[in-house]
């Protein structure tokens, strides 16, 4: 078995506890881009070894507000770019293109 977990966009990030923490939406050099849950506490770098933060972040400050209009969540294929409302629920695969590498994605 491998050792290293491929991880790819659109994939939920769990905490210790079971707890979805957010959603992958890209990487970096750095690492991982997530899409945080607003009920998440956010913990900077230097704090994430303690669990504590010095400072309460309003998860609200970073999602779009009034002046980019209201944000909302949508299916997003990462093949061709299609992207549609989830009225109709998460679709098992794109029905333009067909593939099945669908992901949530947050559009102001």
């Amino acid at each position: 078995m491998n050792d290293q977990e491929t991880i790819e966009s659109g994939e939920p990030i769990y905490d210790e506890e079971g707890t979805e923490l957010g959603v992958v939406t890209g990487s970096t050099a750095d690492g991982l881009t997530v899409s945080v849950n607003e009920e998440v506490e956010y913990v900077s770098n230097d704090e994430s070894g303690t669990g504590e933060t010095s400072e309460n972040i309003d998860p609200s400050d970073h999602d779009p507000g009034p002046e980019f209009g209201e944000g909302y969540l949508m299916w997003r294929c990462e093949k061709c770019g299609e992207m549609g409302e989830l009225d109709d629920g998460f679709p098992d695969e794109c029905p333009d293109c067909g593939s099945e590498e669908v992901i949530k994605w947050k559009e102001d």
